[in-house]
């Protein structure tokens, strides 16, 4: 990738700028209002949390859990072509933004999920992670492209930052529509949390706009063939066989596969855990994943300057030890304060390891390739495996135990497995030069 010195900068921000886009779907619809908005709107007049879903008899959260983990297991088996295809193409910006825009168009979808449509609301939550996870593949791709490798800890920080501070905007803004509903002149009841949705999809495809036009479209301005598709499989076939020659990656990306399980789990389903299980209402829930914003902007550059002292992988090691530690004090967590307490622990290390583990997996991409895709593919893909699995085995826990305590506890297994491959991870230190990319 070829940048002068003068639009390097406009480049970097524009591409971090995408975290602010699509980090309002993370925060509104899979962590905070819609679980909440999706378990008050689908238990029955009995009270009952059983649900109909195409003849289907199950638990509500049960449903939500096992369809994130769907729609994850989808972009899983679709990412690895897809990124071949990108890269074969050089069409890696025109797949970003098709799935930025069937992602914010699913979340527009949900203004229209009411509760008694379910099997409507679960494809449109369906549709719109597919999204999500489907652009970030190809927008994390971008990194090794736009920036030099002692740039990338504190680039990939700034992404996630600019995002947790988008997200927080937003959802503040919903959060005062939905418990002042007066003041924005909209109907009380749920119209306010079903607006929000609408909103989440207006601001993804709005704000993508600033990195869909100065992210380059074809860096290596590779020619477009007709036999792309063909192109594509000979791609992600090479780039398997490279993976498979580097230990250090191999290795890593076992380690990113088990700590991921549980770190993608407590995020996706922490609102849940915090309304089953502790009874907290919407407003107590949201403000407890506002904490774990916030303090998540300063834990992702604490650990970017931590790795800059110690190194990534020393790094990474402290944040699963603290990860073990809040699985196993889930289980004996009974008050506001204490959910509270522990959310704080988790935003410090949920932002840092989400942006270290980026940066680290960049660093350990070949120097002379340009296959960035199809590379970054089996990173998104062994993240969305650990989705799948973690969903699925928290859900299945849940349902066999009837208690998210035990299914909070099992993850900090994931965690042990994780760090016992961490340990045997050597992450080279590569010698630079700083130079200006030209």
């Amino acid at each position: 990738m070829k940048l002068t010195l003068s639009n390097k900068n406009k480049v970097q921000g524009a591409w971090a700028m995408y975290d602010l886009a699509n980090s309002v779907y993370s925060l509104v619809i899979t962590s905070t209002i819609f679980p909440v908005y999706y378990n008050s709107v689908t238990r029955g007049i009995d009270g009952s949390d059983r649900v109909n879903f195409f003849g289907w008899e199950v638990v509500n959260t049960v449903l939500y859990s096992y369809s994130i983990s769907f729609s994850f297991l989808i972009i899983a088996i679709l990412s690895p072509l897809l990124s071949g295809i990108a890269d074969a193409s050089g069409k890696k910006l025109s797949f970003m933004k098709f799935f930025a825009y069937l992602g914010s168009i699913s979340c527009i979808g949900l203004f229209f999920f009411e509760g008694d449509n379910l099997e409507f609301g679960i494809m449109c939550s369906v549709l719109a992670s597919i999204g999500y996870a489907g652009s970030i593949v190809f927008y994390n791709a971008y990194l090794p492209e736009i920036a030099e490798e002692h740039e990338y800890d504190f680039l990939s920080a700034r992404g996630f930052a600019l995002g947790y501070i988008g997200s927080v905007i937003l959802l503040v803004f919903n959060l005062l529509m939905i418990q002042f509903p007066e003041w924005f002149g909209v109907p009380e009841g749920s119209f306010a949390a079903r607006f929000s949705f609408l909103i989440t999809g207006i601001w993804w495809a709005g704000f993508s706009q600033i990195p869909f036009r100065i992210l380059p479209k074809n860096p290596y301005k590779k020619k477009i063939e007709s036999k792309f598709l063909l192109k594509g499989y000979e791609e992600i076939s090479k780039v398997f066989a490279q993976v498979r020659k580097i230990p250090v990656m191999k290795r890593f990306l076992a380690s990113f596969f088990f700590y991921s399980m549980g770190v993608q789990t407590v995020m996706y389903l922490a609102a849940s855990f915090g309304d089953k299980e502790l009874g907290l209402p919407g407003d107590q829930l949201i403000l407890t994943v506002l904490i774990i914003q916030f303090v998540a902007i300063g834990g992702s550059y604490l650990f970017a300057f931590i790795s800059k002292i110690f190194g990534n992988k020393i790094s990474l090691m402290i944040m699963v030890f603290i990860w073990i530690g809040i699985c196993g004090a889930a289980y004996y967590v009974y008050s506001v304060y204490e959910f509270y307490a522990l959310a704080f622990v988790v935003g410090m290390v949920m932002g840092g390891i989400q942006s270290l583990s980026r940066s680290t997996f960049s660093k350990l991409i070949p120097e002379e390739t340009t296959e960035h895709a199809s590379f970054f593919s089996f990173y998104d893909v062994t993240e969305k495996l650990a989705i799948v699995i973690g969903t699925f085995t928290y859900g299945a826990i849940e349902q066999l135990t009837g208690s998210m305590r035990n299914s909070a506890v099992s993850l900090g297994f994931f965690f042990l497995v994780g760090l016992g491959f961490l340990l045997l991870v050597s992450i080279p230190k590569k010698s630079f030069t700083p130079q200006v990319i030209r």
